[in-house]
């Protein structure tokens, strides 16, 4: 599949965002919600497109949207019916592209991107299970599942499709099988540890799935630790030959119990160096990762 997305992606590395849900917490937002930063679509969009902004104005070249968690059956538990549920999910595109639109003011040139998060089943859950996969759901219900929530954001045309924190091999093929006529092309980005998916698998495996997708541009890792990057890049490198997305957390580790943020920060720009020379193109960050990171992050992929 070519794109602009693609083409882009081609001529040098681009710059993704950071997390949207901790510049939304900065911002005075209470996300305690089931469906998380997804929530605000529905209560106050504006504060979404602002977020976006914030990562524009930083450096970042793509801004993911408040989608991730968002999806009909999450929707419904709310009482949002189907019709107002692909409403919102259009809407986190049109947030992501007015933030654009406002950051190209004072840049008229500037070339800016739009990802569509479609964030796994477990996302959905909101249980935690996005880090464990394996559902107990057969390939043809997860597809079903993902498909039509696809289609919408598809449908809202954004740059690229962003399948992300993905935990295991069934649902990345469930995402690819889902993606398929779309017209709009995606990257396949899992969540790990070590060099293995969250549900125990070899990234070789989890990778080799993407590497005759024509919709898939970019395959990489995102909402893992930094230190578990540089051997996954290398990985997605050899053995699909495509660019690759990196995009991890801080660092810290969550307390479950104490529901706060434990430990320091290990993302440093010598790692993104690092990346960028085993092959990584798309370079962000997830969860603990703000404007100041990515305002790092582009400083040290605009240097050779």
């Amino acid at each position: 599949m070519t794109s602009d997305f693609a083409d882009a992606l081609a001529s040098g590395p681009l710059v993704l965002d950071g997390g949207l849900s901790n510049q939304l917490e900065a911002a005075g937002h209470d996300l305690g919600d089931a469906l998380w930063s997804a929530r605000l679509l529905a209560e106050d969009s504006e504060a979404i497109t602002r977020a976006h902004l914030a990562y524009y104005e930083a450096g970042a070249d793509v801004a993911i949207t408040a989608s991730y968690q968002a999806t009909f059956e999450g929707f419904a538990r709310r009482g949002i019916g189907r019709e107002r549920a692909a409403e919102l999910l259009a809407l986190s595109v049109e947030s992501a592209r007015e933030a654009a639109r406002r950051a190209r003011a004072g840049r008229p040139g500037r070339r800016l991107w739009v990802a569509a998060s479609a964030g796994s089943y477990g996302a959905m859950l909101a249980d935690g299970s996005e880090y464990r996969g394996r559902y107990g759901l057969g390939p043809g219900e997860l597809e079903r599942f993902h498909r039509p929530r696809l289609e919408v954001l598809a449908a809202a045309r954004p740059d690229v499709l962003a399948l992300e924190t993905v935990p295991d091999t069934e649902e990345a093929a469930a995402l690819l099988r889902a993606v398929r006529g779309l017209g709009v092309p995606a990257w396949l980005s899992y969540t790990v540890a070590g060099d293995r998916t969250r549900a125990g698998q070899p990234l070789e495996e989890a990778f080799a799935l993407a590497a005759d997708a024509a919709e898939v541009v970019a395959v990489g890792v995102n909402c893992c630790a930094p230190e578990d990057v540089s051997g996954a890049v290398e990985t997605a490198a050899r053995v699909t030959g495509k660019p690759v997305v990196v995009y991890p957390n801080s660092g810290e580790t969550w307390d479950a119990g104490a529901r706060s943020w434990r430990g320091r920060s290990s993302f440093a720009a010598e790692r993104v160096r690092d990346w960028r020379e085993r092959g990584a193109r798309l370079v962000g960050g997830c969860c603990r990762v703000g404007p100041e990171t990515v305002a790092s992050i582009a400083r040290t992929l605009s240097r050779k």
